[in-house]
């Protein structure tokens, strides 16, 4: 059990907040998977400020899928804070603050990453959204800026100071971006120094690698990001790991197109046709990644722009592959 704040998750798996990933419909199909919380992809305090109605479809709450965490990204203490009750008045379970998007155009700002080479503005935000707000605030961070300057252990101690009730650390550093591997290591002496929940993040891609996780570190939970990408199903194997010890297959090639079909549906539903399709490219060259024949039908479905035709072609797709199966 994993308890932020007041709220106690029934599981320590967590879906990670991933900008242009994890918007609603995304959300509604992990949901089904059973992790002990979702985090909505990171939305711009000052957008918010300026009343961004593309910035409030992002928040986007279902109330079916719950708990959920939407994170916040900004550099002006204020301005948070405003953005911060304006999210709260969704029925959003957790506000999580980012200060770890290593993004140019978030970095140059002073947001994201940047605050962690600004400790005492990084303190003042924490304490300015926690004032502003009566639900859980936590913090998702990286180690540092780079290896020299490693960080993360004196942020959890701010953090945990200023009233935040979990901080979740990804074990890479902003200059690494995606690269190279996650410095768990620096995940457990983060542990080590604080006693508010800690969740580990960074290359936690299969139910085995989320055990590994929590053993190596001492950690509370596990964020799962890029490995839930064309695979949301993985987020059910590792609650089904960690609490049986049960290894769940990948689900057939007919139930992963159902689950395709479906999350096209809702995200058609969310943001309709035309931008739907376009939006959905990039999830379904994620869904293919493997598959026989994937980067064939990766290249017709970037060139697809309505409904009819991409239900066309993904049920050409299927047939295919069950004919690979059977012979």
């Amino acid at each position: 059990m994993l308890k932020i704040g007041s709220l106690e998750l029934t599981n320590p798996v967590v879906l990670a907040p991933m900008a242009g990933v994890t918007d609603p419909p995304f959300r509604k199909i992990a949901s089904r998977y059973h992790p002990g919380l979702i985090c909505g992809e990171m939305v711009s305090a000052m957008a918010l400020h300026y009343n961004s109605k593309k910035t409030k479809e992002l928040i986007g709450m279902d109330q079916s899928v719950k708990p959920v965490s939407i994170q916040i990204f900004g550099s002006d203490p204020g301005i948070m804070a405003e953005a911060t009750r304006t999210i709260e008045g969704y029925g959003v379970d957790i506000i999580d603050i980012n200060m770890g998007c290593p993004v140019p155009k978030v970095v140059k700002n002073g947001e994201g990453a940047a605050l962690l080479n600004n400790l005492p503005l990084a303190r003042q935000i924490i304490e300015s959204v926690i004032a502003a707000v009566r639900i859980p605030v936590t913090v998702k961070c990286r180690l540092g800026w780079d290896r020299e300057h490693i960080v993360a252990a004196r942020l959890a101690e701010i953090a945990e100071d200023s009233g935040a009730v979990m901080i979740a650390v990804h074990g890479r550093t902003r200059e690494q971006y995606y690269h190279g591997r996650a410095d768990w290591e620096q995940i457990a002496l983060v542990k080590q120094r604080v006693s508010i929940p800690v969740v580990g993040n960074g290359d936690v891609d299969s139910p085995q690698a989320a055990k590994a996780m929590l053993d190596q570190t001492g950690c509370d939970g596990v964020m799962i990001g890029q490995g839930a990408m064309g695979r949301p199903w993985l987020l059910g194997q590792v609650v089904a790991y960690l609490e049986q010890g049960a290894i769940i297959p990948d689900p057939p090639w007919e139930e992963q197109f159902r689950i395709i079909k479906e999350h096209i549906k809702l995200q058609v539903e969310y943001v309709g046709e035309e931008r739907g399709i376009k939006e959905m490219r990039k999830h379904l060259a994620w869904y293919f990644k493997g598959l026989p024949g994937a980067s064939r039908v990766r290249e017709e479905v970037n060139h697809i722009t309505s409904l009819e035709t991409l239900q066309a072609a993904l049920q050409e797709y299927q047939a295919t592959l069950i004919v690979r199966q059977e012979a």
